[in-house]
C-alpha cells in the first residue's frame, strides 16, 4: 500500500465521486446500482431490461460484448455490434451504460459508446490494457482478480490513476476458495478494509461472487450494510435462456423487488436509494423550507404519477 500513492485515502475524510453522467455518481451518499444481463444478446433484450429496471430504479446498465470466456467455443459477445444496441438504449432510455474492455485496441471503440468502461478480474493486472484505459478520461470500473490481494487491486488502481484518470470505481467480485459450494467467495471484509484505506468508491457484485441466484439477495444487502458504495447485479428477461452465467441472473421482477428491499438497510448505514420522489421533487425549481411546505411538497409528490424517465 505504501506505493499506492494516489489510491490511498490523506485522512479519515478524504474521498472521491465519481460521475457517471451529470446525474448518476458513485462514491455519495446515494448508492449507486447497477443492472442487467452478463452477455448483449439483442436489442429486444436490452430494451426490455431497460425498461423494466427504470423502476426500480437501477441508475445504469450494464451489459457485456467483449466476453473473456473460459472455454474458446463459448459465446463471446456481439462486439461492436453490441456497443451499437448498447449506445442507443443510452439514449433512448437516458441511461449510462458499463461494458467491459479487454485489450488496449478495444477502448476507443468502448469509449466512444459507453459511459463506463469495465476492467475484468482477468484483467486486473494486464497492465497495458490499464495504461490504456488510464489515458481515457471516462470512468474504470476495476474488478478484483479472481485470487488478488487487496494490495494488488490497489496497485492495479494506482496503474489507472497514474495515468490521469481520477475516475476509478473498484469492484469487489468474489476470491477463488478451496469449498465449490458457491463459485466465489464473497470477501465482504476486504470491502471495509477498501473504504479504511482508499478514497476511491467501492461497490460489490454478489452475482460472481455466488454463481447462484438465489444467493444474490442476500450478499447485496450484506454488502451495503458493510459500507459498499453499490451494486452490479446480473439480471435478464429470461434468465434460463441467458446465454452466459444462467444461473446467477436473477429475473427483472426479482431485481427490482432486491432494490426495494435496500432501503430500510441504506437508511440504517446514512446512506439511500435513489427513487421515484427524488425525481419529481427536481422538478420543484423552490421547495419550501418550512416544515409545513415540506409536508405540502410531499403530499403532493405522492400524488403525482411517478417519473417514466431515469
Amino acid at each position: 500500500m505504501l506505493e499506492a500513492k494516489l489510491a490511498k485515502k490523506n485522512n479519515p475524510h478524504h474521498k472521491t465521486v465519481v460521475a457517471l453522467t451529470e446525474s448518476v455518481s458513485c462514491g455519495g451518499r446515494e448508492l449507486l446500482v447497477i443492472g442487467g444481463p452478463c452477455s448483449v444478446e439483442s436489442m429486444e433484450q436490452m430494451e426490455e431490461t431497460a425498461a423494466h429496471l427504470g423502476a426500480a430504479p437501477v441508475q445504469a446498465l450494464r451489459g457485456g460484448v467483449f466476453k473473456p470466456r473460459t472455454s474458446p467455443y463459448a459465446f463471446q459477445g456481439l462486439g461492436v455490434e453490441g456497443l451499437e444496441i448498447l449506445s442507443r438504449i443510452s439514449r433512448r432510455h437516458k441511461v449510462p451504460v458499463v461494458t467491459e474492455v479487454m485489450s488496449p485496441d478495444q477502448v476507443a471503440a468502448v469509449a466512444g459508446h459507453a459511459d463506463v468502461l469495465q476492467v475484468g478480474s482477468r484483467n486486473m493486472q494486464n497492465f497495458e490494457l490499464l495504461k490504456a484505459v488510464g489515458q481515457q478520461r471516462k470512468p474504470v470500473l476495476l474488478k478484483r482478480g479472481l485470487s488478488a490481494t487487496i494490495e494488488e487491486l490497489l496497485l492495479a488502481a494506482e496503474y489507472i490513476l497514474a495515468q490521469g484518470n481520477p475516475n476509478v470505481i473498484l469492484c469487489e467480485r468474489g476470491i477463488r476458495s478451496f469449498d465449490t459450494f458457491t463459485r466465489n467467495v464473497l470477501d465482504l471484509g476486504a470491502v471495509v478494509v477498501l473504504k479504511q484505506l482508499t478514497h476511491l468508491p467501492v461497490i460489490v457484485d454478489p452475482s460472481h461472487a455466488a454463481g447462484k441466484r438465489e444467493l444474490v439477495a442476500d450478499l447485496a444487502r450484506a454488502a451495503i450494510a458493510c459500507g459498499a458504495d453499490g451494486l452490479m447485479i446480473e439480471c435478464h428477461p429470461v434468465p434460463e435462456q441467458s446465454v452466459s452465467d444462467a444461473r446467477q441472473a436473477l429475473s427483472l421482477p426479482d431485481m427490482v423487488e432486491l432494490v426495494h428491499s435496500l432501503r430500510p438497510i441504506a437508511e440504517a448505514v446514512g446512506r439511500k436509494i435513489a427513487g421515484e420522489r427524488t425525481k419529481v421533487q427536481l422538478s420543484v425549481v423552490a421547495p419550501p423550507a418550512d416544515l409545513a411546505g415540506q409536508r405540502a411538497l410531499h403530499g403532493e409528490a405522492a400524488r403525482r404519477p411517478p417519473a417514466c424517465g431515469r
